[in-house]
């Protein structure tokens, strides 16, 4: 089982390890640098009472001598009795040694040997000692360097480094604990505009989507977060509000049909009539029912188009060639409105031909409603490297730029008398077109002035 622990709970384990670690390496130091000065001390003391007993065995002059400097040192070191002396004669006897206490030999001859002064430790029991050893030349003529230790009892400072040690380590948990105590604290505190963030996000419903994050209080590294939601809550915004008017649009649309068979088939029962008159109604009937049709298969079309479904087929397409079949299919319609299509480039792409004669013909349909008489519509075909554009252009009255960004939306109607497209005034033939130029890799943008209106059509290889 996996624990998710908090921002807070991590921050503040974090600040107090990262606090523990600091405290018990300054406590090391600390502690090393007691000891090293315990050290010294004891070196600097052992080293004095080392030249006292140097300067007694340099007076040394005859082996006569030798008994009495061993009574020299006991005399010497009379009344410190934390300090113990060890002699050797230069033919290695003990010359003389403190009672009770036995030096580690080794230790001795080696310190005595080393160029540098090191000091050694050893245990006598629960005691610890601390020596120092020297090879001092003798006064006797002829004679072999005498070795003297001194050594001193080091269990005052064991006693302390112990008592300091346990000391420390209270004082630096108590320092841990207040560091993450006080880390919590700072971690809650800033981590309130979080909370507070959170609180006002979880406001948000769907009748209040206008609702915003405030941006200016809270902290600046928190300012791109805050964006970044305000910008998805407009998209959601925008979203729901094209759910709510498509809702709206298309119980308008199917409010329309519904009525009229409502009303039509009403007359028709609402006395007895001939059999011409029930035909007329059936036939009318039936123009509804086309329509109703037409509407649902456009919306499954753009329903599989929003989640992928349509897959358009491949084959390599004569721009110009479908266009012109257009124009043969709408010509009549132009010579009655007296309005000239022409058609110019050449082109192909690949793609479903069913399809983009589709969306081509959505475009034109609506340009020849759209173009006033004796006006043009003009469809451009070019290729520019890895891209194909195909342009189509209609005199007449420009578009309103409030309206453009929504012209491929569904049903939407900003102009009555330009907004009906070719399905049959549904209000989905631009959406259509969009859908099906973009299942083929390409794009479609609209712009329109004083006296022109142009789509253009990119298509990616």
């Amino acid at each position: 089982m996996n624990t998710k622990w908090s921002i807070t709970t991590r921050l503040t384990l974090l600040f107090a390890l990262v606090s523990s670690g600091v405290l018990l390496a300054f406590s090391a130091f600390v502690i090393s640098a007691i000891e090293k000065h315990f050290v010294e001390q004891d070196k600097e003391a052992l080293q004095g009472k080392i030249v006292l007993i140097e300067s007694a065995v340099r007076r040394v002059s005859t082996p006569d001598a030798l008994p009495a400097l061993g009574q020299l040192l006991h005399d010497a070191f009379v009344g410190h009795d934390d300090l113990v002396v060890l002699a050797l004669t230069p033919d290695g006897n003990t010359l003389h040694a403190s009672t009770g206490i036995s030096f580690p030999i080794d230790k001795v001859r080696h310190a005595a040997t080393t160029q540098s002064v090191n000091t050694f430790d050893w245990h006598e029991g629960k005691q610890i000692f601390r020596g120092l050893a020297k090879t001092i030349p003798s006064g006797i003529p002829g004679a072999d360097p005498m070795v003297v230790a001194v050594a001193i009892d080091i269990d005052h400072h064991s006693t302390f480094m112990v008592r300091f040690g346990k000391t420390l380590s209270a004082l630096a948990t108590t320092a841990a604990l207040t560091c993450g105590l006080l880390g919590w604290f700072v971690v809650r505190r800033g981590l309130a505009p979080l909370r507070l963030l959170k609180e006002q996000a979880s406001n948000v419903t769907a009748s209040s989507l206008d609702t915003r994050l405030p941006e200016t209080s809270i902290p600046v590294e928190l300012t791109g977060l805050v964006q970044t939601l305000n910008q998805m809550l407009e998209r959601l915004q925008d979203a729901f509000n094209r759910l709510s008017n498509f809702s709206s649009d298309l119980a308008h649309e199917l409010r329309t049909p519904v009525t009229n068979l409502t009303t039509q088939t009403q007359v028709a029962l609402s006395q007895p009539r001939d059999a011409k008159a029930y035909r007329e109604t059936l036939a009318s009937n039936a123009e509804e029912f086309e329509r109703l049709s037409r509407m649902i298969s456009d919306m499954l079309f753009l329903a599989k188009a929003d989640h992928g479904l349509m897959l358009p087929s491949t084959e390599t397409i004569e721009l110009k060639q479908e266009i012109d079949e257009l124009f043969d299919f709408y010509d009549a319609l132009a010579e009655e409105r007296r309005v000239t299509l022409t058609v110019e480039g050449q082109g192909r792409i690949t793609g479903d031909r069913l399809m983009l004669r589709r969306a081509i013909s959505n475009l034109l349909s609506n340009a020849l409603r759209h173009t006033p008489t004796d006006g043009r519509i003009t469809i451009r075909i070019q290729n520019t490297g890895a891209r194909t554009h195909v342009t189509i252009e209609n005199t007449g009255q420009a578009i309103s730029p409030e309206d453009i960004p929504h012209l491929f939306d569904r049903f939407y109607r900003a102009d009555k008398a330009r907004t009906h497209t070719s399905s049959e005034g549904t209000g989905l033939g631009l959406a259509i077109t969009k859908a099906i130029v973009s299942a083929h890799r390409g794009n479609v943008s609209v712009s329109s002035r004083a006296g022109l209106t142009r789509f253009d059509l990119v298509f990616n290889e």
